[in-house]
């Protein structure tokens, strides 16, 4: 009976430190996901200043949506909601924020199509004319050039 007492209170104290493993590990996903809002431009669990009130603020409001059960959107969401969305570190994935992921790569991908018909649009452009088509006399004024510089 002792037995199954010590055993059954063994596993509740490892499935707890275990739940508590996982917010943890979710309480440093989420907050490196976040800015902190005092202007020193430094992801919320690494702010440095020292007695900074609004990462601390911030990380008790973390803690404390992490206990209440949300997942990750929800309480990201929670925070643009009250700081804006500057607090992010990065953009969400989804609706309008898409677009921050995606530009840069057709930007970039618009640039080399570009430049590619432009370079090809030159090449074309100045075909090399036929050599007869360059000496011939039926030019005047290359002809008096020609004897005035002797050349």
């Amino acid at each position: 009976m002792k037995l199954t007492r010590r055993l059954a209170q063994l596993i509740f104290i490892g499935a707890l430190a275990c739940s508590a493993l996982g917010v943890t590990d979710r309480f440093n996903d989420i907050g490196h996901k976040l800015m902190c809002p005092c202007g020193c431009a430094e992801v919320l669990l690494e702010c440095n200043h020292v007695g900074c009130r609004d990462s601390e603020t911030m990380r008790g409001e973390l803690a404390s949506q992490l206990n209440s059960g949300a997942s990750d959107r929800p309480i990201l969401n929670f925070f643009v909601a009250k700081y804006g969305p500057t607090v992010l570190a990065a953009p969400m994935r989804g609706g309008f924020d898409n677009v921050a992921w995606i530009m840069p790569f057709a930007v970039l991908l618009l640039a080399l199509i570009g430049t590619f018909l432009l370079v090809r649009k030159w090449r074309v452009r100045t075909v090399a004319a036929p050599p007869e088509a360059l000496n011939t006399a039926a030019d005047p004024l290359r002809e008096k050039i020609r004897k005035e510089t002797e050349y």
